[in-house]
């Protein structure tokens, strides 16, 4: 039995968006935490969505406001190793949240036979700050090429490939270029790798040949871009163990394409926040219960038309119908493309 009046602990593994959304949320319960066309370089709208209504904010913008919000300051007993000195301690808790990322390694001690799948494709990424570089000729050539940046999502498709290129807060730009290979060899615990300068010097030369002068331009001129490795997984059958709970990438890993994954890491915390405080601490397990009961259906549907959509773009083979082509696509099949095919897309 919990001590009456006491307030319960919960130890968050991971300080992403994920973990910090889920100590935002069981602080409000009352609990303490710790923790394109590219042989002519011509483009043509495909599909329009002018009702979407969607909000892009760069990740470390929202992490910070986030983090910044957040009060400074078991039975669950976990050790940690302190990085620097290397001591072995022990944190205490009433809740574990395993908000860890894909590559959890707390999900991986309750179902050690899961395996992440591979997309069949990586992402070139990067972000062009352009604050001191408004009135270039690469700006003006954006912005030109694409007249709606900054209300709107792009979706550039090409043989085999698409990019996503959208403005963000504080006059940047945000891309990314999904490239059909192998699977690479995923080291340490981030699906996300720093690249030599040969590999970005091979990216823009590719680039030149398949985008318009004016976005491979901002590809070259973007400092640092780096690779994705993409993964998802089948849906999970269950995502709490004992007090134990899974939220974000550790409990849905997702491809990023419908684009979901930090509206479905915030609205897990939420979730799971609203569903302790109405269980009470007497009645954890019926609380993870709900939790799981009410997110693990809208999760797993978002997580599989991800999937699908992603193929569809990359012109990969789908069981149920012939490769995507954006030359020769029919109405019918452009509207696929629309994100607002989303399962649950209005919550």
């Amino acid at each position: 039995m919990v001590g009456e009046g006491r307030k319960l602990k919960a130890v968050i593994a991971g300080g992403s968006i994920a973990g910090i959304s889920t100590a935002h949320a069981l602080i409000l319960a009352g609990w303490d935490n710790q923790a394109t066309d590219s042989e002519k370089k011509v483009t043509m709208t495909l599909a329009r969505d002018e009702s979407l209504n969607f909000r892009a904010a760069h990740w470390a913008d929202l992490h910070g406001v986030l983090y910044d919000a957040l009060p400074k300051q078991g039975s669950v007993i976990i050790k940690a190793k302190v990085l620097q000195t290397g001591e072995i301690i022990e944190i205490v808790g009433d809740l574990l949240v395993a908000a860890d990322g894909c590559l959890s390694s707390i999900r991986q001690k309750y179902l050690p036979e899961f395996k992440l799948r591979y997309s069949g494709y990586c992402a070139w990424r990067g972000v062009l700050d352009f604050s001191e570089i408004e009135n270039s000729e690469t700006i003006i050539g954006i912005k030109k090429a694409y007249p709606d940046l900054g209300k709107c999502l792009y979706f550039d498709l090409a043989s085999g490939t698409h990019s996503v290129l959208y403005e963000l807060l504080n006059k940047k730009l945000n891309w990314l270029w999904y490239v059909n290979q192998p699977e690479p060899e995923v080291k340490g615990t981030s699906v996300t790798t720093k690249v030599t300068g040969d590999m970005i010097q091979k990216m823009h030369q590719e680039a030149e040949k398949v985008w318009i002068p004016e976005l491979a331009k901002v590809m070259k001129e973007t400092k640092e871009p780096f690779l994705n490795f993409i993964y998802d997984s089948d849906p999970l059958e269950k995502i709490f163990y004992d007090n134990v709970v899974f939220v974000g990438d550790a409990a849905h890993p997702t491809t990023p394409h419908c684009p979901r994954s930090t509206n479905m890491v915030i609205l897990d915390a939420s979730v799971l926040g609203k569903c302790i405080e109405k269980w009470g601490a007497e009645k954890l397990e019926s609380a993870l219960e709900e939790y799981q009961f009410i997110r693990l259906p809208v999760t797993s549907k978002q997580v599989l038309e991800a999937r699908r959509l992603g193929r569809v773009k990359q012109e990969l083979v789908l069981p149920d119908r012939d490769p995507f082509d954006p030359k020769s696509a029919r109405e019918e099949d452009c509207q696929e493309l629309l994100q607002r095919n989303t399962p649950f897309f209005n919550i």
